[in-house]
């Protein structure tokens, strides 16, 4: 009932709703039992995206409401996000979003053979790029420019998919620890992607069968 319950909250549900939905006796268990669903959604393959691609970063939790660019403050956490048009959505809990680590989640996740990288003009991206500079397009959030005139050159997909996941943690999770925003970032995107899979329910059951298991220690440690 936990599984089927998390797979179908499109913004995401809180460990307390579990557990008053389902009786459970205490808080600890069912955040547990969450998390071990959590655990189980974690993508274990994931082919590099082409095509079309959106890179943005976001930042979550906090009160300050404008980190400098390229950098958390002390409260607030880096989200990178990566969508390929009409495909795959990838979400990363970054130290930064410097050059060096941009560049470290581009190599991991997007193909040599991509037709276009979209991002916004934070003054990183080129470095991080490298050999496939020649193939990035801007759009200048600065300038409120969000899709450039005539093309379909802009990074909405992404930031419609921030857009979730901030009113997963603003109106569902309320607060999420640094620690563990990474399971919730997993759990947002294996539920993104298979949005259209009428079999969700069975794949994650699946998942959880083939998954390590996740023991409490080891999620408290």
């Amino acid at each position: 009932m936990a599984v089927l319950l998390l797979v179908e909250a499109r913004k995401g549900m809180s460990a307390n709703q579990i557990k008053r939905t389902l009786g459970i006796g205490s808080y600890k268990t069912a955040w547990y039992l969450c998390h071990r669903i959590r655990a189980a959604m974690r993508e274990v393959e994931r082919p590099k995206l082409d095509g079309t691609v959106e890179m943005d970063e976001t930042y979550v939790g906090g009160k300050q409401r404008n980190p400098g660019r390229g950098k958390a403050t002390t409260n607030k956490a880096v989200v990178i996000g990566i969508r390929q048009r009409n495909g795959e959505l990838r979400f990363f809990h970054a130290e930064d979003a410097k050059s060096g680590t941009l560049a470290r989640y581009i190599q991991e996740n997007i193909s040599q053979d991509v037709d276009v990288i979209v991002t916004d003009e934070l003054a990183a991206y080129p470095k991080a790029l490298g050999e496939l500079s020649d193939r990035h397009e801007t759009v200048n959030h600065t300038q409120k420019e969000y899709v450039r005139f005539g093309t379909d050159i802009h990074t909405n997909t992404v930031e419609n998919a921030f857009s979730l996941l901030k009113r997963g943690i603003i109106g569902t999770w309320h607060k999420i620890s640094a620690k563990h925003l990474a399971a919730y970032l997993d759990e947002m995107t294996f539920r993104f992607n298979r949005r259209k899979n009428a079999n969700l329910f069975l794949d994650t059951l699946r998942h959880m069968v083939t998954a390590p298991a996740l023991t409490f220690e080891k999620l408290t440690a």
